[in-house]
């Protein structure tokens, strides 16, 4: 007989776990893993016949990890955050992604295309969660955008500004006693992170009912770019989602910034009507019994000082000089050191200034 060659058994290749990582799941579509779509879900249709969606894009990186939802402009006027999450998408770090993001720069599309904060019902879309299928139009995109994407993922961080006429220094929001949320408000490093209770009707109440918690970042102006503000939330971001292990064992830099607590806030109003005159910035070191400005009647025949109630840090500042009796002016976060919550935004200036660019987690 013929000498026969003796074959090695073939050992069977196990699948690693990036080739069976499952496609993601979305409104009855699929994203294999390491892909990324854009995809548009119906909402309705305008007066005219014009289709309205809300658009996500989906990163579903190759390797397991959890899954975040960052969304922005909820209220329409509100830009920073389209700005944030344009960036965001863009960096190349984002095709190494461990787990998968669902970005949604713009929520309120009618507000947005309207520059106006509300919906065409002037409803705020943000005191309308979870929403309905059958209710107003406002409920009814709530009801989608919780079904459709905060529903599919484990985390969200929604990007807000101050109202129209109004600036934030940039800040979190966050219920502090639960302990995950603030873990994850500290790895974003705004400078001020402020104890907020939920608000019924918000998308972060409705968020954390079904078990997704959420981070509310506010900076800036509505209607107007920032961009201190931008670079401050795309970094914080990248931080969170590195905490969460979604760029694997990657080191990121140090902070700068050491975020101070502020265990609540109060506002100074307008004692009455005129034109308000003040020198503060967002940002600004408070101590009780401070003026804050002066309001002065149109023919200079009175003038009354606004004077703080207690220490803090200014987080918030309208913009208009012209003010009603009863308008909020001044936004103050009460902190237990101000001389720390100084030196906090000094540093964050320091890492955030226009000039310092090298200071930024760049790819």
């Amino acid at each position: 007989m013929p000498n026969q060659v003796k074959r090695k058994p073939v050992a069977k290749v196990k699948k690693s776990k990036v080739e069976s990582r499952k496609p993601f799941e979305i409104a009855g579509l699929s994203v294999p893993a390491g892909t990324r779509q854009t995809i548009d879900l119906p909402i309705s249709l305008l007066y005219d016949h014009t289709p309205m969606t809300l658009t996500a894009h989906v990163i579903h990186g190759q390797r397991p990890g959890p899954k975040l939802f960052v969304c922005a402009a909820v209220h329409g006027d509100e830009l920073n955050g389209v700005e944030i999450i344009r960036r965001l998408i863009r960096l190349s770090r984002i095709s190494h992604l461990h787990g998968t993001l669902v970005a949604v720069p713009i929520v309120n599309i009618y507000g947005f295309i309207a520059n106006t904060r509300y919906l065409p019902d002037r409803r705020d879309l943000n005191r309308s969660f979870p929403g309905s299928a059958r209710g107003s139009l406002a409920s009814q995109l709530a009801n989608v955008f919780m079904q459709e994407i905060v529903g599919c993922c484990d985390y969200g961080i929604d990007l807000h500004t101050a109202a129209i006429h109004r600036t934030n220094f940039p800040q979190l929001r966050v219920d502090l006693s639960n302990t995950e949320l603030k873990k994850l408000a500290k790895a974003f490093s705004a400078p001020i992170i402020l104890h907020a209770a939920f608000r019924d009707g918000s998308l972060r109440k409705s968020a954390m009912d079904i078990g997704v918690p959420t981070l509310v970042y506010e900076a800036g102006e509505a209607l107007r770019l920032d961009e201190v503000a931008i670079r401050s939330g795309v970094n914080g971001i990248i931080r969170v989602m590195q905490t969460l292990g979604m760029f694997g064992t990657k080191v990121l830099r140090p902070s700068r910034v050491s975020p101070v607590f502020a265990s609540s806030s109060y506002w100074v109003r307008a004692s009455e009507g005129g034109l308000l005159r003040t020198i503060l910035t967002s940002g600004t070191r408070i101590e009780g019994g401070q003026i804050l400005g002066c309001i002065t009647d149109p023919y200079g025949k009175g003038e009354v000082e606004i004077i703080a109630q207690d220490d803090g840090v200014l987080i918030g500042k309208t913009n208009l000089p012209v003010v009603n009796q009863g308008d909020a002016l001044f936004h103050i976060a009460k902190v237990m050191d101000a001389d720390i919550a100084e030196q906090t935004v000094e540093q964050f200036h320091d890492e955030f200034d226009s000039s310092n660019e090298d200071n930024e987690l760049l790819d």
